[in-house]
């Protein structure tokens, strides 16, 4: 996904509620095979119904899929989406700083001196 200031703004506003984000963490733990909607209800502490209203903000932001198999739903993050919005964050972290940001954040190419 093309992350610019817009679509970082949608992901961000998105993940910018406290159930929301929790069900997105806890979906991050799931990793790529996901989670049962049931389970991930059980798992935060949400009834059904609210939680189905939060995974549908995520899933209209790009932030999570949706699969059914058998009688469950799997919702699963958009583990690539999320890399990328942290990329797009990132990308300027100490831009214009000689220094760098510290050891583990040394400074990127072209910083200025």
């Amino acid at each position: 996904m093309r992350i610019n200031h817009n679509t970082a703004t949608r992901l961000l506003i998105a993940l910018g509620h406290t159930a929301r984000l929790a069900v997105f963490r806890e979906l991050m733990a799931s990793g790529p095979e996901g989670i049962a909607a049931g389970e991930l209800s059980r798992t935060v502490g949400l009834a059904p119904n609210a939680l189905s209203f939060h995974l549908n903000r995520l899933k209209q932001a790009g932030l999570v899929s949706a699969r059914r198999a058998g009688q469950q739903v799997i919702y699963r993050p958009r583990l690539a989406v999320m890399r990328d919005l942290v990329a797009f964050l990132d990308a300027t972290c100490c831009r214009d700083v000689a220094d760098g940001c510290g050891p583990r954040y040394p400074p990127k190419p072209g910083a200025r001196t």
